[in-house]
């Protein structure tokens, strides 16, 4: 941790600038899992063909679940498109054994949306493609973020 003034710096960057920077960011995710969970409603509401909603909407499943935690877990967590996606597949495994029945809940239409009641292994290929694209999103990032620090350092060593 080096020291400018009265402001202590992490990475060269100044702690009320991170702070600033994380309210942004949980900002943006927010608006974003707010974007797509009303395509994925609208999805689930207005489409009914052979592709978007089986396929796409699953893909997005995962990607909304990724955004909705980093609203929370703003700094990086490399393994967090993983986690969402093993969390599918075990929410996908439950409904090859018929989880919404052992709990009772087939007649409450909310927990069967939730819950999912028809296992498919094609689900489970359309999460693994949302967790990819998450992975290269999270590359992205990084790459993003050493650049952005590389060019803090650079600018910190001519003052």
């Amino acid at each position: 941790m080096e020291s400018f003034g009265d402001v202590r710096t992490i990475q060269g960057v100044g702690i009320r600038e991170r702070d600033s920077m994380n309210r942004k960011k949980r900002i943006a995710y927010g608006i974003v899992t707010l974007c797509l969970l009303i395509i994925e409603v609208l999805i689930a509401l207005f489409v009914h063909d052979n592709f978007i909603r089986p396929y796409i909407g699953d893909v997005l499943v995962v990607i909304v679940l990724y955004t909705f935690i980093r609203i929370w877990v703003v700094e990086k967590c490399r393994l967090l498109p993983i986690y969402i996606c093993v969390f599918a597949v075990i929410v996908e495994v439950l409904q090859y054994f018929e989880i919404v029945k052992i709990l009772h809940l087939e007649n409450n239409a909310f927990f069967r949306i939730l819950l999912g009641s028809v296992f498919d292994v094609k689900d489970i290929v359309c999460y693994a493609v949302g967790g990819i694209i998450l992975c290269g999103y999270e590359i992205l990032l990084e790459r993003r973020k050493k650049k952005t620090m590389k060019n803090n350092y650079e600018s910190i060593e001519r003052k």
